[in-house]
Order: C-alpha cells, then structure tokens, then sequence
C-alpha cells in the first residue's frame, strides 16, 4: 500500500516527492531552500551531484509507504536504474518559508 504524493502531510515534502517521481529538476530545486543541504547513510553529500547522480539520471521513483512526524519523515520503497528498488528512510527539515532546509534519506 502507498500513499499517493498529492496526499502527503507536509506541503514542502509533498513538493519534493512530486518532483522527485516528475523527474523535474526545476520542480525540485524550487522545493529546495538556499544552501539546502543532504545526508545519504549518515555522510554529508554535494545535494546537486547527489541528485542528478541518484534521481535524474537514473529515473529516481519514490513509492511512500508511511509517514510521520506530520509528515516529515517517510519511508519510501525508492528505486532508481542503479540499485533498483530499496526501502528507505526520508527524514526532512523545512524552514518557516516552507522550502527543505536539508532531507537525509538511508537504509530504512
């Protein structure tokens, strides 16, 4: 069972997932607040290079499982041409403007 992106919780991470699945890079970094920063596994990434290099290029897809924390943190059934699918963890943080200050994601 997945929740569809347009029934997410959080604004900022129904954004993010919807562009995430559209493959819209423009969509994603309009979500992003300046100097957004990421996680994947616990290590700091460049967001861009990670991006293009785990979503873009790859034809990235998040499938949402669940949510918590009103929506900011998710577990995902992500795949990508790369790896595949895998079951991770979203967690998000989202400034008072609404926009993902920084989103770590791993191994759920």
């Amino acid at each position: 069972m997945t929740i569809p992106a347009e029934q997410l919780s959080d604004p900022a991470v129904r954004a993010f997932v919807t562009a995430v699945n559209a493959g819209d890079r423009a969509a994603f970094a309009a979500v992003l607040a300046p100097g957004a920063t990421m996680a994947d596994d616990g290590s700091d990434r460049d967001l861009d290079q990670w991006a293009e290099k785990e979503i873009f290029t790859v034809g990235g897809h998040m499938d949402v499982e669940s949510e918590q924390a009103g929506g900011r943190a998710l577990t995902v059934r992500y795949r990508n041409d790369t790896w595949g699918e895998m079951r991770t963890a979203w967690r998000f943080t989202v400034g008072d403007d609404g926009k993902v200050t920084r989103f770590e994601t791993g191994q759920a």
